[in-house]
């Protein structure tokens, strides 16, 4: 089975240095970016990550909230984290309306990160094979 790919955009390098140095460790594939615009292009360029764990405030206050809804809009979905050390009402609000997957607050606690990301994997493994034996049970009531 391929390893997982997981989208770290933190414009604070040692962050997403060490982040991705972490998770390589726990077997999955990383790549990052250091700006909203490097993640938006990377999307652009068809990067398709399993995950994408988006820093909130880099080069402007919240545009890890559109680089978030960018996310969101890719096929497949992946899941989205937001991290952040400037929480407020309205951001995570916004990040809720958006439905992101999980919000972690900095400094990241690096084992609750991990659980949530093998949780939150776990979930869509279950959703997927939710839709697979659905999708089997439509074409045999069809006769196919």
């Amino acid at each position: 089975m391929p390893k997982l790919l997981i989208q770290i955009v933190d414009d604070e390098v040692n962050v997403a240095r060490t982040l991705q140095m972490v998770l390589e460790r726990e077997a999955y594939e990383v790549t990052c970016a250091n700006s909203a615009r490097a993640a938006l292009r990377q999307y652009r360029d068809g990067l398709r990550p399993d995950a994408a764990i988006i820093d909130l405030n880099m080069e402007e206050e919240d545009i890890g909230l559109r680089v978030a809804e960018a996310a969101q809009k890719l096929k497949p979905r992946p899941v989205v984290i937001i991290c952040t050390g400037y929480a407020n009402v309205e951001n995570i609000q916004t990040a809720l309306n958006l439905r992101v997957d999980y919000l972690a607050t900095k400094p990241v606690d690096l084992d609750e990160l991990k659980g949530a990301l093998n949780r939150l994997f776990e979930r869509r493994s279950r959703e997927a094979k939710v839709k697979i034996k659905r999708t089997r049970t439509k074409i045999k009531r069809a006769g196919v």
